[in-house]
């Protein structure tokens, strides 16, 4: 069994800031992850890091921007905690090297984003999360901190206790892809999950292989609460052939789309009359698809993105990785032809219930990053918002998880916290892990923490080998069943029918599930394996996604509803939330938090 203070599960943007701010306190961390942490994809983020730092700018107009493009779905205290946090993280990374475009006299470069009101997206040309992760990952290895590399955590070890709120995190089980062992890892002091997305829930996604909501199933299945998770964002410019992102910065820079008709659609058909394309991402891509359905999409399937008019070297200069992208995908020469592009899956707004400090019901479980739901997003995520999320609450988590007292709001989590909008329970007060040697079971027996990982590692292992010694069927059927229900059914446009059919088809390849095995029967390097651990994931995420989406009765944000066509502020402005019950998924709500720290965000229609 290995032991550290804090382990840190995943070494993407999140889980390298988590690590560096842990190791800062004093603590002895450590990064357990299934990839080497330069092959994260953090580093496939292309556009940039919103932060408040020029002059005319503010803090409080970057969390007014982030709760408007939330639709008033974002929780005051993360949106003005982030805000007022992401200046100096963006400052400490300048300072680590990060290697910025910047204007001709030496000052880092802002450009404009969707649904910003100022020009305050810092960038690194086309390749910003590439530099980003590097630059992080060199901070590590310069600290020493060690790195569990293509170790796949399968489960993390908590106490049993009937109430989730009452269980407690000891540590993670995780397989060496490179040698087949399956470990323990006690954490003293807590287990951050940052894993990343969930995108290969989907078959049409930005997102890598590798994001397959492993964080967010671990943790649900523990006993922490999913928040939110019908909020997808779909990214409006997508290559068709492959879903690899074209970045909001050609947008930013003055992009411009164009329907078949070579109408400048934002404006022709009124979807935003104001900011055109860089209205926020829900709005642009629901207008892609409507002009597609309208009959004026191009080969029936998408819309062009033209950037020839702001020339070779501006384009050179600051977009070049998305000509190497449009050329070596659609064989698309940017330089002098438009670029096909239409939404696809990038984003996922919930995940894991947690506060700013990335605490979850659970103590000694943190959640950070896209894994994380600390209600930053909302129904929508601005662009440019996420790489500074990585930063302020992987910090945030780091920190509170190697002991460091930090003031975060009064919020309850967990399923105590049920309730409708304005009946909640009185709020407990959050403060640092002190677990000592041992934990009471639910008979009230004291419990070791090292037998729990102990317990917790042979269930895993008798898991594993089951599916590497029984007949069946290959996970891949699985996944390419939930995958098409998803992108059939829990896209854009969302409807009753077509939402029931998902969850059925879910719930029958849950069923099929049971009888999967994996065909490789080796112990080493077995992508056959991971893959079906994997997939058993996806289909948590993708259950929740479809419930949460048939639960919220209305239109908001990112989220669409054929027979709702309003957003419904009076019964809406509340979260969905989901608990694992023996199995079972268990759906309840808890309010919005609007009150913030100067003032209190109202509800009001959103326009671009």
């Amino acid at each position: 069994m290995y032991e550290h203070d804090v382990i840190v599960v995943g070494a993407g943007g999140a889980g390298l800031r988590a690590a560096i701010a842990a190791h800062e306190e004093g603590a002895d961390v450590a990064l357990v992850t299934k990839l080497h942490p330069v092959r994260s994809h953090t580093g496939a983020a292309e556009g940039g890091i919103n932060a408040a730092l020029q002059e005319g700018d503010s803090w409080d107009l970057h969390a007014y921007d982030t709760m408007k493009g939330s639709d008033y779905l974002g929780d005051a205290p993360a949106i003005d905690t982030f805000a007022k946090d992401a200046p100096e993280e963006v400052i400490q990374l300048e300072h680590w090297g990060m290697p910025f475009s910047r204007e001709e006299d030496g000052r880092v470069s802002q450009r404009p984003f969707g649904g910003l009101s100022y020009p305050r997206t810092t960038y690194a040309g086309a390749e910003t999360g590439h530099h980003l992760l590097h630059t992080m990952y060199e901070q590590a290895v310069k600290r020493g901190i060690e790195v569990y590399d293509e170790w796949y955590v399968t489960n993390v070890a908590v106490t049993d206790h009937d109430d989730p709120e009452k269980r407690e995190c000891h540590g993670c089980v995780a397989y060496d892809i490179k040698s087949g062992k399956i470990e323990g890892f006690r954490a003293n002091g807590g287990v951050i999950l940052a894993t990343g997305g969930l995108g290969q829930a989907f078959d049409h996604t930005t997102n890598a292989v590798a994001n397959t909501g492993d964080g967010c199933a671990i943790a649900y299945r523990a006993g922490a609460p999913m928040e939110d998770m019908e909020m997808i964002q779909f990214h409006p410019t997508t290559l068709p052939s492959t879903g690899v992102l074209i970045s909001e910065g050609v947008r930013g820079e003055g992009g411009i789309l164009y329907n078949d008709n070579e109408e400048r659609l934002m404006y022709e058909y009124g979807y935003a009359n104001n900011d055109g394309e860089l209205a926020s991402r829900d709005v642009v891509a629901r207008a892609e698809l409507t002009e597609v359905n309208a009959g004026r999409g191009i080969d029936d399937e998408y819309v062009h993105l033209d950037m020839r008019h702001l020339g070779e070297e501006r384009i050179i200069d600051r977009l070049e990785n998305i000509l190497h992208l449009a050329e070596d995908f659609e064989g698309v020469d940017g330089l002098d032809e438009p670029m096909p592009v239409k939404p696809g899956q990038h984003y996922a707004m919930g995940g894991v219930e947690c506060d700013e400090n990335g605490e979850t019901c659970i103590d000694g479980l943190y959640a950070a990053g896209e894994t994380a739901c600390v209600s930053l997003h909302g129904a929508n995520r601005l662009g440019g918002n996420a790489l500074p999320e990585l930063l302020v609450f992987g910090a945030r988590a780091g920190y509170h998880a190697a002991g460091r007292d930090m003031k975060t709001a009064e919020i309850q989590t967990g399923p105590s916290a049920e309730s409708e909008a304005g009946d909640v329970e009185p709020p407990v007060e959050p403060g640092a892990i002190d677990r000592g040697s041992e934990d009471v079971a639910a008979d009230g027996a004291a419990v070791e923490p090292t037998s729990v990982i102990e317990n917790t590692v042979a269930r895993e292992r008798e898991r594993i080998e089951t599916l590497l010694e029984r007949d069946g069927i290959n996970h891949a059927e699985v996944r390419a069943d939930v995958q098409e229900t998803m992108t059939d059914n829990v896209n854009v446009f969302r409807q009753e029918e077509g939402l029931k059919t998902a969850l059925r088809d879910i719930r029958e390849a849950r069923k099929e599930y049971q009888n999967v095995a994996v065909s490789d029967p080796s112990r080493t390097y077995n992508t056959d394996l991971i893959h079906t651990i994997e997939t058993r994931n996806l289909l948590d995420v993708a259950e929740a996604i479809t419930l949460g989406a048939l639960a919220r009765e209305e239109f908001r944000g990112a989220h669409w509803r054929a027979e709702f066509q309003e957003r419904r502020d009076e019964e809406w402005i509340k979260h969905t939330m989901l608990a694992w019950e023996d199995g079972t998924p268990r759906l309840y709500y808890k309010p919005v938090i609007l009150e913030g720290d100067e003032e209190t965000y109202e509800p009001k229609e959103r326009s671009y």
